[in-house]
């Protein structure tokens, strides 16, 4: 009899290359900003000082950190619509790394972004455990083009 991760690798496989959908959209806030800035104690002025990012920074506002974006792809990922059947018995997900991570364009205070997932592999790793890299792709709302493009390995693990 197949375990659950399986029967669950079998349902990943016939979604490679497939894209999983578009979450919803995120504000970035100053004080996000800042919250980060505090945690990471990177207080570069392009982050938190909006009076010195309007004189000196040539987007004239304060951005986002690029960690900060992608530190958010959890939240991110949460609210894209997947295929539920997949995740069947799944006992924990344990984040594995990142294939590639590019940071394309700055997220200015005030933007709102949100996720997009597309599988690209997905490896059974023992009869419990599946690994799935997805390539996310995190768009800025009125950008031609995105902050990020990370290629995500999580590892399921099912019980």
């Amino acid at each position: 009899m197949a375990t659950n991760a399986e029967n669950a690798y079998e349902r990943f496989t016939a979604a490679v290359g497939q894209a999983d959908g578009v979450g919803e959209w995120l504000e970035i806030t100053q004080e996000r900003i800042n919250d980060f800035a505090d945690v990471t104690e990177d207080h570069q002025f392009i982050h938190v000082d909006p009076e010195q990012a309007a004189q000196l920074s040539p987007w004239k506002v304060t951005i986002a950190h690029g960690f900060l974006t992608l530190s958010l792809l959890t939240k991110l990922d949460a609210s894209i619509p997947k295929d539920m059947s997949r995740f069947t018995g799944v006992m924990m997900g344990v984040n594995y790394g990142f294939e590639k991570v590019r940071f394309i364009s700055p997220v200015k205070v005030g933007s709102r972004i949100r996720a997009s997932s597309v599988l690209a592999k997905v490896d059974l790793k023992d009869p419990n455990t599946i690994q799935t890299t997805r390539t996310m792709t995190v768009e800025i709302e009125g950008e031609e083009k995105p902050a990020v493009v990370a290629d995500w390995i999580t590892r399921l693990v099912y019980g």
